[in-house]
């Protein structure tokens, strides 16, 4: 998957790169669920093909959103970390789980976690990105 800038409108720059359903879940899952290997995000319930997961990784690393390194538990796994501009992704994740808990049948474990998030507001939003700076960025 490449990003191919069809114009320079900020909305248009934004759906270029996150607008296909996997790369959100993926940046999902490393925010939410503390994923960092490749086969932990194989393993999330929406089924990502081991292709469709590595391009979409290696557009998240060329695009400046997530980093890959090695693990030093393990030589031959690698670990996947946000970036700045990947941490900067929350307050958009929180709205479209609040959005997705109030306007669609979503499981009502998740939706409490969604709209707790977005009921915290900027104070909420701002602990959980210290959180991941501390967890992501080394």
């Amino acid at each position: 998957m490449s990003t191919t800038r069809k114009s320079g409108c900020p909305i248009n720059l934004s759906l270029e790169l996150l607008g296909d359903r996997w790369t959100l879940l993926i940046i999902r899952d490393l925010v939410f669920a503390g994923k960092k290997h490749f086969r932990e995000f194989l393993q999330s319930d929406e089924g990502i093909s081991s292709r469709t997961l590595a391009e979409r990784l290696q557009t998240l690393q060329d695009e400046g959103i997530l980093t890959r390194g090695d693990d030093p538990s393990h030589k031959l796994k690698a670990i996947y970390r946000l970036t700045e501009a990947g941490i900067d992704l929350v307050p958009v994740l929180a709205t479209l789980g609040a959005w997705g808990a109030r306007h669609r049948k979503a499981d009502s474990d998740l939706a409490d976690i969604a709209e707790g998030l977005a009921a915290g507001g900027d104070a909420a939003l701002e602990r959980m990105k210290a959180a991941l700076r501390a967890e992501h960025i080394v």
